[in-house]
């Protein structure tokens, strides 16, 4: 079996561009022990794939130059040599940016495209609606009555974010670019309110939209943002750090917060979320998403574009803030 594959070239200083990827089609190794070939259908494309990209520490080894670039996918099993899967299953894995892939099973589970679309199992029923769940749950800890922010509020963690803040009883802000989203954050998932920071003041919006103060940010975005918010925080406000995608692209160290003394003065927490540290719960998290998607409290946006060609670009949406909901690549296959 053939396979079209992305591979990391280099490794990229700032945004990524075409020079950082090798394009190849290549022969695929035939299967060995508890293996399986996958049709890939599906790519997801997430922010965090640009920490991976860098050669450093981090809480998981970084893609290898020449390696195909690592990706969440869904796909169909073609062959197997597990007695767990059979030709014609849909599986979720890590196979990576490519339209065939033969991988170990380790990691690899069943999905079933008659509970939801396929797409889905990368969104709300994936990595990052488990990023969500456990961020906001487990980590910022949200009482009814408390007001929630949440920087990339339309982005694939963001809006679920916002609409389990929403369903747990709280008061919600979302922080999005252009009136589009704002809009959509309001009026279709049920947000208290919206700041536009691309046509605003992010400060004043805060002041705005939150008149007593924020109890629970969950940050996606870092930066400048992450300042203003830390200026807003009232006493034993939690800090939820899930990711700082104005910050992946720098060619200079990354901006830390300059206002982190409002921790001192509110006794406040910032903590970090790795979503893989509750992977033995994703069943149950899974479960209840599923339970709120059906009863119309939760619900679930993709944002598909087709072609696995368009990688490169497709990529740079998530940077250039132009996402609405979870970005998947929907993998094209000769005929």
């Amino acid at each position: 079996m053939k396979s079209r594959q992305y591979l990391l070239a280099k490794r990229p200083v700032g945004t990524p561009t075409a020079e950082n990827w090798d394009y190849v089609e290549t022969e695929l190794a035939p299967l060995g022990k508890n293996q399986i070939s996958v049709k890939v259908l599906y790519i997801s494309l997430d922010p965090a794939m640009r920490g991976w990209m860098n050669d450093g520490k981090s809480y998981i080894p970084p893609v290898g130059i020449g390696e195909v670039m690592r990706a969440g996918g869904v796909g169909q099993v073609i062959e197997s040599t597990d007695d767990n899967f059979a030709p014609g299953d849909y599986v979720y894995g890590g196979f990576g940016v490519c339209d065939n892939a033969v991988i170990s099973t380790q990691g690899v589970h069943k999905v079933d495209p008659k509970l939801a679309p396929l797409e889905r199992y990368l969104g709300v029923l994936g990595m990052p609606g488990m990023t969500a769940y456990f961020g906001i749950l487990d980590t910022g800890q949200p009482k009814a009555g408390e007001t929630v922010v949440v920087s990339g509020a339309a982005g694939a963690v963001g809006t679920v974010v916002g609409q389990i803040a929403k369903i747990k009883g709280c008061r919600v802000v979302g922080i999005a670019g252009g009136e589009e989203k704002c809009r959509y954050l309001v009026e279709e998932l049920g947000f208290d309110g919206a700041i536009d920071y691309k046509n605003g003041d992010v400060k004043t919006g805060l002041k705005e939209q939150c008149p007593d103060g924020v109890d629970v940010f969950f940050d996606n975005v870092g930066g400048d943002i992450l300042d203003d918010v830390l200026t807003r925080i009232n006493m034993k406000a939690r800090i939820v750090i899930c990711g700082a995608i104005s910050q992946y692209n720098n060619t200079t160290p990354v901006k830390g917060p300059s206002n982190y003394l409002t921790l001192l003065v509110n006794r406040a927490r910032m903590e970090g979320i790795v979503v893989f540290d509750n992977i033995e719960n994703y069943g149950k998290a899974a479960a209840e998403m599923a339970t709120w998607i059906a009863q119309g409290k939760l619900i679930a946006k993709e944002h598909v574009v087709e072609g696995l060609a368009t990688f490169p670009d497709t990529l740079l949406m998530l940077f250039r803030g132009e996402n609405f909901g979870k970005l998947v690549i929907k993998v094209d296959h000769a005929q």
